[in-house]
Order: structure tokens, then C-alpha cells, then sequence
């Protein structure tokens, strides 16, 4: 072949390959596709679309990606199966999923669920309401399911082996358990994020997003709303003792009277590390932030660094009474913990600012396992509110059984109202050992010292 002929058989080759049908996007209208839309996403009600609607999800890998309209409100009573190169799109708040009366599962889930791999790629969903109809649910069934995650509860929404998952301006409704457990993944956003538990019973795990290791490069923005227990939670290793999460943004979360805010759960060998929490808001009932292993069996776990800054919540009467409510509660052995713009209000309940050690699950004595060690603990900006004629005044930073290298708190501001006595400390030690505190710029006229530690209990302190 002389080099005129292979010229010309390589630009027809390349139109060829050009003009193949490549995998098209089908928009599919539930309506016009024979679903029935008659439900309504709080009150359920209407006709069973599940085989329907399943069937018509199940077209993604025949047609290569699917957009399917969800809209209206549809009535299922099994979990649907979502596959790659699928999105579920609603046009408003009143378009969504509404679950059955004892269908006791998920409300949707990923079609190829797996721990040891990532089969399902690029899941979107946008708009809309998924209810899990918790009044008419089971907290766990009997049946193992296929993964066994923490337990057999009865989720609002699973994911285990994903890759690239979006969530846009979604609201998970009436969750039994956790509305949403995410497991083996990688890449994923969600924005806009409306936890809506309508049906607030108490203490039946009602929490709100839980992410599970191992996971890489999460953003959370905008996320809102109540839940029971945690709020969000990130737990690499609470299910396998050894996986990590790594690489979070977690930017705007907004409570309404939640139980507990975020909990960041690292037990075993499996390491958190490289996470960032910033714009929380609202008001909480009994505990803010929990950076503690946990599990009675835990052994410290591995936190790498991480950073908070910008926080607001406004404490409310505890529900939760087996350990004093607090905004901070810090355990295990971690290597860099900020704390950054921090505004801590002590109206008439009795919530701590810091608890740093002791036992991880109860106001009991440490055990000899429970040990929190702290490479730096940095507490940058930290404005305390008692202006309250019925604040409590109290210990703000409360060592309890730690080993901690640096402590530096600098830009502290505290004002108590009028009337109230002139007591307390900043920091308090007991049982603990920290080498180097530094303190600067600290204004508080309304307590008796600054620091109260026993003799030998901080090796340099620096003023």
C-alpha cells in the first residue's frame, strides 16, 4: 500500500468510527411511560408502580444512560435498583417516591452493591421527595440483607460500591433508621439536602447521612433539617475496623433541634484524615460534635487533621441524659484538631464547651483502653455567651484522662451577665498531661483563673 492509499484508508477508517451510534441519553416522562402518578410524598396513598418503575430503570444498560422524569408522586413497596448512567429527576417538591406500609426496606439503592469492588458508576439524583413512611416500617427486619453494614435497620436510602454520585436539592422524609448509608465509595456531592423527619420518635436511630469507609473525596453543602442520633456522620471503620475516609468538605449544615450534630467515628486501624467543616448552624439538643472511637471495645482509632470553623449552634434542653450534654467531645488518638470561630452560647442548660478524653461512650472513669492522645489541639477564636440571667458558668475546656503534646487557645472572648458570680476556669486538668500551652489574647474578666491543673500536669505554659 503506497502512502496516497494509506492516508486515504486512515481518514476513512476514522469517519467510520465517527459515524457509529455512539450511546445516546433516552428522557423517558414516567407518565408517559404507562407509570401511574397518583400518590402524594407525605400521605402515600395509590397505585403499586414498583415492577413499573423497576422495569423502566432496568432499560439503563440496554440504551447506555437513562433520564428518567419523575413526574409525579409514585407509590413502591420494594426498593428500586438504580444502575449506572442513571438519573432520577423531579421537577418539584410534590414529584417523588413514597414506600409502603410494611415494606420494611430502602427506598432506592445501587443495582450491583459490593464491598470489595466499585461496579455502579455516575447515579444522580435531582428534585424531588423519597419517603421511607417511617410510621409504617419496622426499625429492623429479622433477614440478614445482602450487606451487612452495622446492623439489619431499616435505611432510607443505600449505596455500597459507587463512583461519581450526585444529589441536588433532594429531601429524604420520615427515615426509620438513617435516612441515607453510603459505603465503598468514591467522588461523590450532594447539595441541598433536606432531612426532613417529619415523625420524631425518640431515640430509634432516626440519624440522617452516614458515610462508611472506605470513601474519598466527599462534599456536603447545604445540608438541613432534624434528625435523631447523628446528623451526618463520617465512620471509616465502623463496619470492617480498617477502612479510611479521606478528602471531605463538609460546607453549610443547618439543624433544627437535632438530636446530635456530626459525629466523626474512627475506632481501629482505619483512618479519617484531611476533612474540613465549616458553616454550621441552628440549634441542638444534646451533643454537637462527637470525635470519639465510640465503641465500648474501641481502641483510639486514627484521626489525621481535621478543622472546624465557623460554628453557631444554639443548645437546647437535652433528651439524651447518659453524658452531660456538650458542643465538643474529643477521644482517641488524633494528630492535628482545629477549632476555629467558634461561638458557644450557655443559656439555662448545662452544655460543656470541650470535653478532651476519658471514657469515649459515658461521664464514667476512663478505662485503661479508652486513651486520647492529641498531637495539637489548636483553638483559634472562640467567642462564650452568658448573658443569659440563667447561665450556668462552668469549666470550657475540660481535660479528662489525655495526653496531649501542644494545646494553643488564642482570641477568646467571654461575657456573662450581670449578677452572675465570678468563677470558674478556662481549662481545666484532671488526669492528664499536656506538654506546651500557649494562650493569647484571651479576655475573660468573669472567671477566677485561666488555667486549673495540678502541679506537673502542663510541662511549658506560655503566656
Amino acid at each position: 500500500m503506497n502512502t496516497k492509499n494509506a492516508i486515504l484508508w486512515l481518514i476513512g477508517f476514522v469517519l467510520l468510527v465517527g459515524c457509529r451510534e455512539q450511546p445516546k441519553t433516552r428522557t423517558v416522562y414516567a407518565s408517559e411511560w404507562g407509570i401511574v402518578l397518583n400518590s402524594d410524598v407525605y400521605r402515600g396513598g395509590g397505585t403499586d408502580m414498583t415492577d413499573e418503575l423497576q422495569a423502566l430503570l432496568d432499560k439503563a444498560p440496554q440504551w447506555g444512560r437513562l433520564h428518567l422524569i419523575l413526574d409525579g408522586a409514585a407509590l413502591i413497596s420494594r426498593p428500586l435498583d438504580i444502575h449506572s448512567n442513571t438519573t432520577i429527576e423531579c421537577p418539584d417538591k410534590s414529584c417523588g417516591l413514597f414506600l409502603a406500609d410494611s415494606s420494611n426496606c430502602c427506598v432506592v439503592r445501587n443495582a450491583n452493591r459490593r464491598m470489595d469492588t466499585i461496579i455502579d458508576h455516575n447515579i444522580t439524583l435531582i428534585g424531588g421527595v423519597y419517603n421511607n413512611n417511617s410510621p409504617g416500617q419496622v426499625h429492623h427486619r429479622d433477614e440478614e440483607p445482602d450487606i451487612t453494614i452495622v446492623s439489619n435497620m431499616v435505611f432510607g436510602m443505600e449505596f455500597y460500591g459507587v463512583e461519581h454520585v450526585v444529589m441536588r436539592d433532594v429531601t429524604i422524609a420520615n427515615q426509620r433508621t438513617w435516612a441515607m448509608v453510603m459505603a465503598n465509595w468514591k467522588y461523590v456531592a450532594m447539595d441541598d439536602i433536606h432531612i426532613d423527619r417529619r415523625e420524631r420518635a425518640d431515640a430509634q436511630n432516626q440519624d440522617g447521612l452516614h458515610f462508611l469507609g472506605p470513601g474519598r473525596f466527599l462534599t456536603l453543602r447545604n445540608i438541613y433539617g432534624n434528625a435523631g442520633d447523628d446528623f451526618i456522620a463520617l465512620a471509616p471503620d465502623e463496619s470492617d475496623l480498617k477502612s479510611n475516609i479521606e478528602d471531605v468538605l463538609i460546607d453549610g449544615v443547618h439543624l433544627e433541634e437535632a438530636d446530635q450534630g456530626i459525629r466523626l467515628l474512627s475506632r481501629e486501624a482505619g483512618k479519617l484524615d484531611r476533612v474540613i467543616i465549616r458553616n454550621v448552624t441552628g440549634t441542638y439538643r444534646s451533643y454537637g460534635f462527637v470525635i470519639t472511637p465510640w465503641y465500648d471495645e474501641g481502641h483510639g482509632g486514627h484521626y489525621g487533621n481535621i478543622v472546624f470553623d465557623m460554628i453557631d449552634l444554639r443548645p437546647m434542653k437535652n433528651n439524651y441524659t447518659y453524658v452531660r450534654p456538650f458542643l465538643f467531645k474529643l477521644g482517641g488518638n488524633i494528630e492535628s484538631m482545629t477549632l476555629k470561630n467558634i461561638y458557644h452560647h450557655t443559656p439555662a442548660y448545662d452544655h460543656t464547651f470541650c470535653v478532651v478524653g476519658g471514657h469515649y461512650v459515658r461521664d464514667v472513669p476512663s478505662r485503661a483502653d479508652h486513651l486520647t492522645r492529641i498531637d495539637r489541639l489548636m483553638i483559634d477564636g472562640l467567642y462564650v455567651d452568658e448573658r443569659d440571667e440563667n447561665s450556668v458558668p462552668q469549666t470550657y475546656i475540660d481535660f479528662r484522662g489525655a495526653e496531649v503534646g501542644l494545646l494553643s487557645v488564642k482570641d477568646v472572648i467571654m461575657r456573662r451577665a450581670d449578677g452572675l458570680p465570678k468563677t470558674g476556669s478556662l481549662i481545666k486538668v484532671r488526669d492528664s498531661h499536656i506538654s506546651e500551652v500557649i494562650l493569647h489574647d484571651i479576655s475573660a474578666p468573669c472567671l477566677n483563673q485561666l488555667t486549673d491543673a495540678p502541679a506537673g500536669s502542663i510541662g511549658r505554659l506560655v503566656r
